[in-house]
Order: structure tokens, then sequence, then C-alpha cells
């Protein structure tokens, strides 16, 4: 685990898939928004709680105010490895060390969120497809096992089976 002298830790994510991470990233978004949607209207509809699972509105609040979207230079390296057509890149991250349990748990609220789409009777979204499960694992992951001092994982197409 390498820190700098401002106390945070370096993140290598080694072989990033871009092509999985865009379809992850829209899925996860199109999730987002609903869960925004279903926040406003609980924040606007006397009783719209209610006829929520109480651990669903939980959800809603931890990505809706949580998690919001962080600018980074990772994501502009990322961004910038889109554009020129790039399969894969290298990204490194400088997170305090504490970032591992903030992962741990949006994996988990991630999760969660999934298994209510599947249940498809509060959720419009549906899950989210293997291969993105995969990456969201995989990547959210890397977070906690380098600030636990393990060596960086780079993506391979067997972590997506």
């Amino acid at each position: 685990m390498t820190q700098d002298p401002t106390g945070l830790v370096e993140v290598q994510i080694l072989n990033f898939p871009l092509a999985v991470f865009s379809r992850s990233q829209e899925h996860a978004e199109g999730l987002v928004r609903e869960l925004a949607l279903i926040a406003q209207e609980r924040a606007e509809t006397p009783g719209a709680a209610e006829a929520l699972p109480q651990r669903l509105v939980s959800i809603v609040e931890d990505l809706t105010r949580r998690y919001g979207s962080i600018a980074s230079e990772p994501e502009r390296v990322r961004d910038e490895a889109q554009a020129r057509g790039d399969e894969y890149v290298d990204l490194v991250y400088l997170v305090p060390p504490g970032v591992g349990a903030a992962t741990e748990h949006l994996a988990a609220i991630f999760d969660e969120a999934d298994a209510f789409c599947r249940e498809g009777e509060h959720l419009l979204s549906l899950a989210s497809p293997p291969d993105c499960v995969a990456f969201r694992r995989w990547f959210l992951d890397e977070f906690s096992r380098q600030t636990a001092g393990l060596p960086p994982r780079p993506w391979s197409a067997d972590l997506a089976q």
C-alpha cells in the first residue's frame, strides 16, 4: 500500500475494461435516476414512503445523497481512453485509507438494489447483467483490498464469469 504525504492511499485499477464499464455505468445511471425520482416523490407526496419497504427507502437515500458523482483525475484519464477507442486503461486513485468500508457499503447497496429490481415490485429497472455485477464487485473490491495492503488485481475475462 502506497501512501502519499497527505495520508492518501494509492489504489491502482489495472486493465480497467472500458466497454464493461460503459454498460455498467449506463445501467447504474438508470437505476440511480429511478431512485432519485422515488426520493423526490417521497419528499413531495405525504405517505409515499409508507408504500415502499424501509430498506428500499434507505437504499434510495444512500445512493442519492451519500454516493453522488465525484470528479477526479482518474475519470479524466478514463474518459480520454474511451474517446481514443481504447479497450482497457490503467487508473490510479488517491483515496483516504478508510475508503474500503465505504466501497463495501456501496457494493452491498447495489446488490440490494439489484434484488429489488429482480423482485419487480417496487422498481422498473432491470437487475444488473452478470458481467456488470462482476465488474462492479471487482472495481469496488480493489479499493477495499488495496487500502488493506493487498496488491492490485487486474481485470481479466475470468472475473466476468
